[in-house]
């Protein structure tokens, strides 16, 4: 197939929906792997460090976009920074953070909002980056990220309307999320979006909701247990993330600016179980949207490389991607040493496509669309969705939209989702 063909069916994928049956969509001459490495990137950014790489390719220069970041601070820390150390990777991003916020601080005092909101805005994402790795014995990972939270509260007190950061009361502790509510009177249609496995609220402020703002949607987004500083309070990843979704969908259908209707939820990585999971359970989220499909998280992590591989397979991983390793162990209550148990804890971790009754959207990259396990799920996701207007989409590696969570390109997420969930909602 050449590579106007391969584009002409890409796109087709894009403006259609379809059931995949037996179809398999992959790059011209690229067999369907077994593993699922899900930092696995479709070319080189700057490190040999696979794992440093994708961190700075799409968590970090992918938040460009939405003002996350500026490309230049990026390269500077980046260039500095020891390919594959983890102490190298946390002070470089950790001083970038702490010069942009002295800057946002001295335009604060001078009275010039604009400034010193951008300012806090990027302070806060590196401050974000630096703690990529770090492990939960480091007293370094709760003071950052205690600091994160103040900027993005700084910032979100300077937008109009405010990005509200707020707090929902669950099982005697708290779920710290964030608000933003859309342009005019409301009540407004509203996404919820939702991370996966090493995620903070603040990842998701700077994935999708400056483009949900710009097309009239309130958006929000939440820590649930696993994710952000829950783990220290005992708040783990468990098989009924449905349960604490609830209450989340408790707080946003309470406030005035959220139109019942019109209520959508969007997961990404690990989000792709929760959301749908949730929306088993509760009819009041309308349409969900994952990125990608994880009907079965326990399969899926018995295709992961860090939970499969053996220990001489680790003796000779770099100290970053140790870290990394190390502490989604923490966030799901396994021994950081024995990743292998992820697969285990997943058991049971589960949705029932079948059951899915409102809209739903898959979106996926090429790249990880080739795990032969990722297609296997995509497959029995849209074999049982009852809703006729539910669809998949398989985003192309030649616009820069292949891998995980395809956060290297979050304009063209933006596309596609609002697209069809304002086709959706129109209905």
């Amino acid at each position: 197939m050449t590579n106007g063909m391969r584009h002409a069916v890409l796109a087709l994928t894009i403006s259609m929906a379809f059931a995949i049956g037996n179809m398999q969509i992959h790059e011209a001459g690229a067999s369907p792997k077994k593993e699922f490495d899900a930092h696995a990137t479709a070319g080189k950014y700057y490190f040999n460090d696979g794992d440093m790489d994708f961190h700075l390719g799409n968590l970090i220069l992918g938040a460009a976009v939405n003002g996350g970041v500026e490309v230049g601070e990026v390269f500077y820390a980046a260039s500095r920074i020891k390919d594959g150390d983890a102490t190298s990777w946390q002070q470089q991003w950790g001083e970038l953070a702490a010069r942009v916020a002295a800057r946002g601080e001295k335009s604060l005092a001078a009275g010039h909002t604009t400034s010193a909101r951008d300012q806090f805005l990027r302070a806060a994402y590196y401050y974000r980056a630096s703690l990529v790795s770090m492990q939960p014995d480091n007293p370094q990972l709760q003071q950052r990220a205690a600091t994160m939270r103040e900027l993005m509260r700084k910032a979100g007190r300077l937008f109009e309307p405010p990005l509200e950061y707020f707090e929902i009361p669950f099982e005697g502790a708290v779920l710290p999320g964030f608000f933003r509510a859309a342009p005019g009177k409301g009540p407004h249609k509203t996404l919820l979006m939702i991370g996966g496995g090493e995620t903070f609220a603040e990842d998701l402020v700077f994935y999708i909701a400056p483009q949900a703002f710009a097309r009239g949607y309130n958006f929000a987004t939440v820590d649930l247990p696993g994710q952000g500083l829950l783990p220290y309070q005992g708040k783990v990843f468990r098989t009924d993330t449905n349960v604490p979704l609830k209450a989340v969908v408790d707080y946003l259908i309470s406030r005035p600016e959220v139109d019942a209707r019109h209520l959508a939820a969007y997961g990404f990585s690990g989000g792709g179980l929760f959301v749908p999971q949730a929306a088993m359970h509760d009819p009041r989220i309308k349409a969900v949207v994952m990125n990608s499909a994880v009907v079965d998280a326990h399969a899926l992590f018995a295709t992961m490389p860090a939970a499969v591989e053996t220990e001489k397979d680790r003796a000779g991983w770099s100290s970053f991607h140790a870290g990394v390793v190390k502490a989604i162990c923490w966030r799901y209550g396994v021994p950081e040493n024995q990743p292998e148990k992820l697969i285990d804890a997943n058991k049971g971790n589960t949705f029932d496509p079948a059951k899915i009754t409102v809209p739903a959207l898959i979106i996926v990259g090429e790249g990880e669309y080739r795990s032969q396990e990722v297609q296997r799920q995509q497959q029995a996701a849209m074999d049982h969705f009852p809703n006729p207007t539910s669809k998949m989409v398989v985003t192309p590696s030649d616009e820069g939209a292949s891998n995980h969570c395809l956060m290297e390109n979050r304009s063209l997420v933006g596309l596609i989702l609002f697209d069809w969930l304002d086709d959706v909602f129109k209905q």
